[in-house]
């Protein structure tokens, strides 16, 4: 009689456990977390990873969360969020963009905006549907796709221009499958922004092709060149518009984790249906800080949004200035340099300028395909702490180069050490 063989790989008494979820074992880690975690455990190192206003919250939002505290707010909202909240927010956005949505039905406030792209695209979606994302694009677009079912269909931008959403390149990219047009203005990583006419010649795409557009606004005042256009007020956008924007970027208040969605009720409806099942509601106490933020702070925004275009202005020159060419961002906090003078590849530069200069950036390549050939910089980092990375990576650029990679190959990151990737910003 012969016995079974014996499988090498069982521990002992152990049965073998059915695989876990291919989609999300598939994803990669967040490329700008691992870069950062790396950063924390050096010393003397400039960290301009991860997107991060890098003031406090102001006191007086930070006084209202105490209040709260001490007052017991501390229970349940209703899942929509505070009322007066949701008020102040569609108030907001009618005085600033001219925008036209009820409290009640057609505003949902939720856990930060990444829970709102999560609602939004598993509403929307339906297995196999296309979502049209330009890149380069922010970390999470993709994989969020991707974990509502959806097929990722890459749109190409170039620095040449900066990172102009062209109407005629995402035409191009429609099939009978396109369900979504996924994208934010201003942009992470590139800092672009999108003219009007071009968010009305997307809109008009949109209406011919029967498609979504979920339109990510987070950095809407942190715009320094033109104004903003929330894309919710365009003509033909309003009934197939999903608009996600919070607090963490112009409020400082990112770990506050308060975000909110702006969309036609069917769509409202069923992002609520999934969120009061999974999150429930956002904090009680985070809110009551973000109707303070909206009523008092608006001061605060201003002589942070001020500082950050300080900072961009110096840190763009400057960057030109030691061989990085960088087109001007418009919005956001972030640089997003060319470095093919290097002769690197983006992995390549980020590990050595981390390694050698204790300056730490996030690979282009995080973004996709389309990022290779640059890095992110985040200028939301004090003017003396950006004078000296600019030193660093100016004596980084001027040093001899080595053997550089010939066959573009991206090289092994050595630093290894099962660093958790977290959630990119």
């Amino acid at each position: 009689m012969t016995r079974p063989e014996k499988r090498e790989d069982a521990s002992p008494g152990r049965r073998p456990c059915k695989p876990l979820n291919t989609v999300i074992a598939n994803c990669p880690p967040s490329g700008i977390r691992r870069f950062f975690d790396i950063a924390q455990q050096m010393e003397n190192v400039i960290s301009l990873g991860v997107g991060e206003p890098d003031f406090v919250t102001p006191w007086r939002i930070r006084e209202a969360g105490i209040w709260s505290l001490e007052r017991g707010y501390t229970t349940y909202t209703s899942n929509s969020g505070l009322l007066d909240l949701r008020q102040r927010i569609c108030a907001h956005l009618n005085r600033r963009y001219g925008a036209d949505y009820d409290p009640v039905s057609e505003c949902l406030i939720t856990v930060g905006v990444s829970e709102g792209l999560d609602l939004a695209l598993r509403v929307v979606l339906n297995p196999g549907d296309e979502v049209l994302v330009p890149e380069p694009c922010y970390v999470s677009y993709a994989p969020c796709v991707e974990f509502a079912g959806g097929v990722v269909v890459p749109v190409k931008t170039d620095a040449c221009d900066g990172f102009r959403l062209h109407a005629e390149r995402v035409a191009a990219a429609i099939t009978p499958r396109t369900k979504a047009l996924l994208f934010g203005s201003p942009a992470n990583p590139t800092g672009a922004t999108q003219s009007r006419a071009d968010l009305q010649a997307l809109v008009d795409l949109a209406v011919a092709h029967d498609f979504y557009l979920i339109s990510d606004e987070i950095y809407d005042r942190l715009t320094y060149v033109g104004q903003h256009t929330c894309l919710g007020t365009l003509p033909g956008a309003r009934e197939r518009t999903v608009v996600l924007n919070g607090f963490s970027k112009a409020y400082a208040m990112t770990g506050w984790r308060v975000g909110y969605v702006c969309a036609p009720e069917p769509i409202t409806t069923l992002m609520t249906r999934v969120h009061q099942y999974t999150m429930l509601c956002a904090s009680h106490l985070a809110q009551l800080a973000a109707i303070e933020a909206l009523d008092n702070a608006e001061p605060d925004v201003e002589e942070m949004v001020a500082d950050y275009d300080r900072r961009r202005r110096f840190f763009v020159q400057g960057l030109n200035r030691i061989g990085l060419d960088c087109y001007e961002p418009r919005g956001a906090f972030y640089a997003f340099p060319s470095i093919r003078r290097s002769g690197m590849r983006s992995e390549e530069f980020a590990e050595r300028l981390l390694m050698e200069e204790r300056v730490a950036v996030v690979p282009g390549s995080a973004f996709g395909p389309s990022g290779e050939g640059h890095v992110r910089c985040s200028y939301a980092t004090a003017l003396p702490l950006l004078e000296e990375a600019l030193e660093r990576m100016g004596r980084f650029m001027r040093r001899p180069a080595p053997d550089r990679l010939d066959k573009g190959e991206a090289p092994a990151l050595r630093i290894s050490s099962g660093l958790g990737a977290g959630q990119g910003a």
